[in-house]
């Protein structure tokens, strides 16, 4: 065998428990109010846990906050945040910690050990119901606007609330759709999965000398080759020269709810402009004629 063929071999034959064993020191697990989990911590290593959203209480037995209290464990959290990290202060030290989150207590065992897990993520289940879906009427649709709106406040003071809601903050860099005359930022991005629904939060800039007419209703979320269009919006029609407007828009898989849209998808939005010669312009600058709708 090639000499050097054969000492690569034996090099990723030697770093493949390496590898292994930093994997399994980061744990991705399901939540399940009704299982106790078993964590390792060590007294040289933090081990943190991460929720979906803030957690509401944390009780523990023989633990300590501050680190000069007695306790068999150090516990550090922070109100409002969604993790809790621990240290171990005993040898073969064992206790139990409670966290209480969602309106649901989950329950801890912790255990000194050489062998730490450095973080694990806990991640909620979707519920599974036989009941048919809640239908999205347009008083539902406003109702996710609204939770939009006061998200950051609902994620500090009433977390249970927008739990499972999938956010992407994109204020500090939006997601631009360069239209030409105008540009459409994508700010915020809200996925409400019990809804089967998603709310953008967009910022749009009318860049030329002219008022732009558009129809709010007729707005294309383009996904790929994809094209959707809004359930509902609190968009206005008219902007004048030079100005720009902040709306939110909901997209859904229409009465009976439900659609597949990640918050990970590279999305764009392009007006449906209003007027008797309207120039189209899609995002990549190119020209072209608007496509049929789907129905």
């Amino acid at each position: 065998m090639n000499r050097l063929v054969r000492l690569f071999l034996l090099s990723a034959m030697s770093t493949a428990p390496v590898l292994q064993a930093a994997e399994q020191r980061v744990q991705d697990l399901a939540l399940d109010d009704h299982t106790v989990y078993s964590i390792p911590v060590s007294g040289a290593r933090i081990t943190t846990i991460s929720f979906p959203s803030p957690i509401s209480a944390i009780d523990g037995a023989l633990v300590t906050i501050d680190g000069k209290t007695p306790g068999l464990f150090q516990v550090a959290h922070t109100k409002g945040t969604a993790y809790v990290s621990l240290r171990a202060l005993a040898k073969d030290a064992t206790t139990n910690l409670n966290v209480r989150w969602n309106n649901r207590t989950y329950a801890f065992e912790l255990r000194e050990s050489a062998e730490p897990w450095y973080s694990v993520v806990l991640r909620s289940a979707p519920e599974k119901s036989n009941r048919p879906p809640r239908p999205l009427t347009p008083p539902r649709l406003l109702g996710l606007i609204d939770k939009a709106k006061a998200f950051a406040l609902l994620r500090t003071q009433q977390p249970d609330v927008v739990a499972d809601v999938a956010y992407e903050d994109h204020r500090q860099q939006p997601v631009v759709s360069d239209c030409g005359e105008y540009e459409v930022r994508l700010t915020e991005a809200f996925r409400f999965p019990q809804d089967g629904a998603t709310v953008f939060h967009l910022v749009i800039v009318n860049r030329s000398d002219n008022a732009l007419e558009h129809t709010p209703e007729k707005l294309e979320v383009r996904v790929a080759d994809r094209v959707f269009n809004p359930s509902i919006t609190d968009l206005v029609s008219g902007i004048a020269p030079h100005e720009s407007t902040v709306g939110y828009v909901v997209v859904s898989g229409g009465p009976a709810g439900g659609n597949d849209l990640s918050l990970k998808n590279e999305f764009s939005f392009v007006l449906s402009r209003r007027g008797p010669s309207v120039e189209i312009n899609t995002p990549d600058g190119k020209d072209i004629e608007p496509p049929a709708l789907p129905q």
